[in-house]
Parts: C-alpha cells; sequence; structure tokens
C-alpha cells in the first residue's frame, strides 16, 4: 500500500505525519499500525531525535477506525469475538504500547478532527496543540463499541475522572477551546499557525540534552 505514514527529519526533530487524506487518516490497515510501530522504533535506536511532532495531512487528523469495515464486519472486525480481540491485541493495540514507549518528546499538532481512535493517537502523545479547527470525541460508545485503543486508560490521565467519564459516556463531540479548558490541549492556534508553533516548542525542547529528555521522560512514566 501507499506510505501512510512520512517520516522527516531535520535536526533532533522528527515529523510523522498520517497521509491518508482521502480516508481522513482513518487506521484502517495492519500495514498502516506497522509503519507506526516501525517508525518508533527507529526514533528509539537514533538518540539524536529530541522531539517528535505527529500530525495528519489535509483536513482531518484522524478520523479513528474504519466505521464501514465495523458495520459490514470485515477487515479487522470480521469473525467472532475472540478472534476480534486477538486482531485488536496484534494490531491496532500495538500503536499504543509503541507511542506510549516512545522515548523522545512527542508532540501532536492536531490539525483538524481527531475522533474516536484519533482522539486516542493525540493522548498518546506527550503535548498537544490544536488548530482552531480541531474537533475531539471519545465517540466509541456512539457505535456500539468500547474505547479499546487505549483511550479508557489515557483520556482520565488527560482531563480528569469527570470529564473523561463524560466524553466517553455521551461521545460528544468537543470543540478546539473546550479541549483547551480541560486540559486536552495546551494550546489552541490559528489554522496557518499550527505546524509553526509545534516547531517552535519541539525547537525549545531539544535545545536540551537529547539523553536527558528521554531520561526525564521515561521518570515521569
Amino acid at each position: 500500500m501507499a506510505e501512510f505514514l512520512i517520516y522527516e527529519q531535520a535536526g533532533a526533530v522528527v515529523t510523522l505525519t498520517l497521509n491518508s487524506p482521502d480516508t481522513r487518516n482513518a487506521l484502517s490497515h495492519p500495514e498502516q499500525y506497522q509503519q507506526i510501530i516501525d517508525a518508533c522504533e527507529r526514533i528509539n535506536l537514533d538518540t539524536s531525535v529530541g522531539a517528535v511532532i505527529l500530525t495528519g495531512a489535509g483536513s482531518c487528523f484522524c478520523a479513528g477506525g474504519n466505521v464501514k469495515d465495523m458495520k459490514e464486519q470485515s477487515g479487522m472486525f470480521s469473525g467472532d469475538p475472540l478472534a476480534i480481540a486477538d486482531k485488536y491485541r496484534h494490531g491496532i493495540q500495538k500503536i499504543p504500547l509503541a507511542l506510549y514507549n516512545l522515548e523522545a518528546p512527542t508532540i501532536a499538532a492536531v490539525n483538524g478532527p481527531a475522533i474516536g481512535a484519533g482522539c486516542d493517537l493525540t493522548l498518546m502523545c506527550d503535548i498537544r496543540i490544536a488548530s482552531e479547527k480541531a474537533k475531539f470525541a471519545e465517540s466509541f460508545v456512539q457505535l456500539g463499541i468500547v474505547p479499546g485503543d487505549g483511550g479508557a486508560w489515557l483520556l482520565q490521565r488527560a482531563v480528569g475522572l469527570s470529564q473523561a467519564h463524560e466524553m466517553a459516556f455521551t461521545g460528544d463531540t468537543i470543540t478546539a477551546e473546550e479541549a483547551l479548558d480541560c486540559g486536552l490541549v495546551s494550546k489552541v492556534v490559528a489554522p496557518d499557525e499550527l505546524m509553526a508553533e509545534a516547531q517552535e516548542m519541539a525547537a525549545r525542547i531539544v535545545k536540551n540534552p537529547s539523553s536527558t529528555l528521554r531520561l526525564s521522560k521515561k521518570l515521569m512514566r
């Protein structure tokens, strides 16, 4: 399949871009998951990397899972419940483990909607900066499924139990400003300023020794 994740490095900063704008950067295939896992392993082995920016191509950060596959019970949603659980463990659930164990500090530059697994993808990053066009939803419940890719554990650590419960139990979409108010993101900027803001923050981070950054992140974990 076409390259889903673009890996670019400038100095000590790596930018990872989800690159399937036609599908709103949906996470649909094991090949996509593997590209994210491989990028994380590559960064961990390259101690020159001091910070990572994760963003999406096009107007959407990530639309989450493939709703069509869910409806048709195809792809990773085919088979009986045990088969589906096995596909989760050996598929999409490898992404939160890879990103959570990424040694370099990570910044999610959320350029547009981050829905379901897309919202959870932002939570796997250490810092979140949102465009004014960003929206967030822990929307699994509206599809009759649970946040099985790490969101149930990560969301409450970002926004607290009450707000996490509200988002997970209603599935409601919140705006970038609402995300700022509840602590889901640390900054909201104009769409054309997003990447510059993320790069400026990354530059402030990588002024510090890479080894110290990685050890500090490990200690906070």
